[in-house]
């Protein structure tokens, strides 16, 4: 196992396990099945909440995180989806694409104002569903 640090100074790779459990293969060739088996649910979990109502990617994530308690693999993926995350935080904060942002949201809500504006002058304030024509 890695226990060395990244180039970028993070924490050290490998495994978090307690140390009287490391000191013995066999339990911590357990412990470390017990991590990917809960990982496994909680991922599992949140793919299930993508499409329903509930907080997937944050499960995911979760999942992802119990993962790299144990496995650099996940630590990995992890550090790497930190760093995007944060990169595209400051990219949404630079004034351009605020500005861009902003434009474009005014544009799209202009649009469905003028839709919203052509159906109630149309049909007047009856649902969609009980339109008789």
């Amino acid at each position: 196992m890695d226990t060395g640090s990244d180039e970028q100074g993070g924490a050290a790779l490998g495994s978090r396990a307690p140390e009287f459990i490391k000191a013995s293969r066999p339990l911590h060739l357990s412990w470390q099945v017990g991590v990917f088996v809960v990982g496994l649910a909680v991922v599992a979990a949140g793919i299930v909440m993508l499409p329903l109502p509930g907080p997937g990617w944050l499960v995911i994530f979760g999942g992802m995180a119990i993962w790299a308690t144990e496995f650099v693999w996940a630590q990995l993926v992890l550090r790497w989806t930190k760093r995007k995350v944060t990169e595209a935080a400051q990219k949404a904060l630079d004034p351009k694409v605020r500005r861009r942002n902003i434009i474009l949201t005014t544009a799209g809500l202009v649009i469905v104002a003028v839709l919203v504006g052509i159906y109630v002058w149309k049909f007047g304030f009856v649902m969609p569903w009980r339109i008789d024509e």
